[in-house]
């Protein structure tokens, strides 16, 4: 084997990994900085007020869609992964699986806290009703 065919087969096997770490960070960087805080305040008891609490949730429901679609990419670029190969590119291929479980774990504890949110919000509706 020659070093073009290694430089070319070490090629081919870190592309996957390094599009699964920036699409989870990608993922990250936004459910901190756009779902998180708007999640945070309608947790807080009475930080909007009521006339707008509909429309927060609303907003809430559209940011968890977005957040549903950048989880499918993130989900994806992890489906495209191969299996670890060796020695060469295990570093990267395992801080991808770990990035990736940890980002997992958080778009899992939002999801709980924006259906308790919305769920609870619609079960008062409903007695109101």
């Amino acid at each position: 084997m020659s070093i073009a065919d290694t430089t070319h087969q070490h090629e081919l096997s870190e592309p996957a990994d390094i599009c699964l770490l920036l699409r989870a960070y990608a993922e990250q960087r936004w459910l901190t900085t756009k779902l998180l805080p708007h999640l945070r305040e309608l947790e807080r008891a009475h930080a909007i007020p009521d006339e707008q609490l509909w429309a927060a949730l609303a907003y809430l429901e559209v940011l968890w869609l977005d957040a549903s679609g950048r989880a499918a990419e993130t989900d994806a670029a992890f489906e495209n992964l191969e299996p670890d190969t060796g020695e060469r590119g295990r570093l990267l291929h395992e801080r991808a699986h770990r990035y990736y479980a940890t980002v997992l774990r958080m778009r899992t504890d939002l999801g709980w806290r924006v259906r308790a949110l919305t769920h609870a919000q619609a079960a008062a509706q409903d007695r109101c009703a």
